[in-house]
Parts: structure tokens; sequence; C-alpha cells
């Protein structure tokens, strides 16, 4: 019998706060176009949310199953413990999924813009497809794609327009720093499991780039997300709040290039996802008083 305990574990919630980051930093955009609207940024943070919990258990269902997670240096897993059934993991992911399609479609109506059911569409069939299907695209080294585009671009893009009733630069340029983090938060997590994944045939970048050159792209995104708020400084002086959250890239950062591995990484990632709820929010408000 799955206890409580072991379901909320197997969502993963130190994941959940990072998922707010691309809400923080839309709504942000949009305030600063003078169209926030309080109650469609929370149901974006909605949508958000539910995706993360459906993209993590579906994770956890599929690397399950396939054997990958037979041995894990990272995060308790339900199917590779043997502490759920897949198909109860599986359904998990679809409930989630679901939450998120109903907190969308009242998106949908709100704005009348239809279109966006599309999207949403798009949004699960990566969600899955991620570690699900016969070819997972997280198995050929396209996960920190799919993620910048997804968690970056689409959630950041999508929330300022579901306030704003309009596609603009400012959202567009917003979504690049988070897409960044985001993929930061993957590469972390990917360079931990480079040895297991390598074993079980999951070619993740990591796997592709090898330990040196992931950790070098690590840095490298940390300083896409440093280098944005400069270049919309001079029209939106505000985003510069957003570098205050470098002091909680020190740590991570230093760990990620001081060679830790296995589960010395594993505080890396945790300060890297608190490193991307705290830039989220910072880029969001400073956009939001730039209005």
């Amino acid at each position: 019998m799955t206890t409580t305990a072991q379901w909320v574990a197997g969502a993963r919630p130190r994941t959940l706060p990072a998922a707010l980051a691309p809400v923080f930093a839309g709504t942000g955009a949009a305030a600063a176009l003078d169209s926030a609207i309080a109650w469609r940024a929370v149901l974006a943070g909605v949508v958000a949310l539910a995706l993360q919990v459906g993209v993590n258990y579906a994770n956890d269902y599929s690397d399950g199953v396939r054997g990958t997670d037979d041995v894990r240096v990272g995060p308790f897993r339900l199917v590779g413990s043997r502490a759920a059934r897949p198909e109860a993991v599986k359904a998990a992911a679809f409930a989630a999924f679901a939450v998120a399609c109903l907190a969308g479609l009242a998106l949908v109506v709100a704005t009348g813009a239809w279109w966006l059911v599309v999207v949403g569409a798009l949004c699960v069939a990566a969600a899955w497809g991620y570690t699900g299907t016969s070819r997972p695209y997280g198995y050929r080294g396209l996960g920190e794609v799919a993620v910048f585009v997804f968690f970056g671009v689409v959630a950041v893009v999508g929330t300022a327009y579901v306030q704003t009733g309009r596609l603009n630069g400012l959202a567009l340029v917003t979504s690049l720093p988070v897409g960044a983090l985001a993929c930061a938060l993957l590469v972390a997590n990917n360079l931990r499991d480079i040895p297991t994944d390598r074993v079980s045939g999951k070619t993740t970048l990591a796997v592709r780039l090898g330990d040196t050159r992931t950790r070098t792209l690590y840095a490298a995104l940390l300083a896409v997300a440093a280098a944005v708020p400069l270049a919309l400084a001079p029209s939106r002086p505000g985003a510069l709040l957003a570098l205050l959250g470098g002091v909680l890239a020190v740590t991570p950062l230093s760990t990620v290039l001081g060679g830790a591995d296995g589960r010395d990484l594993i505080p890396a990632i945790a300060g890297t996802g608190k490193l991307q709820l705290a830039y989220g929010a910072l880029l969001g408000l400073g956009l939001a008083l730039s209005g």
C-alpha cells in the first residue's frame, strides 16, 4: 500500500516552486504593460504546477517500467522503488494533466483564444513524450530544448498573453532567461545521472556532451540569465532586480564547476531550483515596477 508521504515524495515537491518562476515573470511582463489580471495569473500558476506534477509522475512511470531507475542517486521514485504499481503512477500523471487542462480551458474561455487549446495539447504531449512513447525525446538529448520552449517561452509568453490579450516582445525577451534557468536545472540533474544513464541507454544531452562540457553549458545558461536583465535595463530598469538573485547562484555554480558528482550534486540541483524561483519573482517584480 503506497503511503501519502510516498505519493508526495514521488511528485518531487522540491521542483514545484520552480514551476512558478515563468508565471511570476510573465505576470510581471503583463504588469509592465498595465494589463495584469490576478485571477488569470493564479490559473496560469495552477496550469504550471499541475503540468510539473504530471511530468514528474510521467517520468517516474516511464523510467520505472524501462528499468532506468533501478539504480538511483537522485530523488525517491515510486515505480523504481516498487512502492507503487506502474499503472497507478501513470494514472496519477494523467490526473495531473487533467487538472492542468481544466485550468487551461478556463483561461481559454476567458480570453476567447481557442488556439490556446492546441498549445495546451502540445504541452501535455511534450510532458508525456519526454520519457514516454516508444521513442522518448529525453533519451535522445532533446530534453533541454523542450524545457526551454515549454517551461520558458511558452510558459512566460502564455502567462502574459492570457492577461494582456496579445503577444508582445517584452514577454518573449523575458522568457529567454527563465528558459535558460529551467534548462540549467535539467542540465545539473542530468550531469548527476551521467554514469547511470550511460548504463541504462538513456542518451541525454549530458551524456552526449560529456562531463566537462556539460559543466560549461551549465555556467553558460546562468550567464544568459545574468545578461538579459542588463539588456532590458535601458527601457525597463527594474529588470535589474533579477540580478539580486545572483547570490543564490554562487553555491550551485561553484559546486558544478568544482567537479562534484553523484549525490554531491544534489545540493546544486536544489540550489538551481531556488535560484530559478527567486529570479522569476524578482524579474517579474522589477518589470511590474517599470510599468
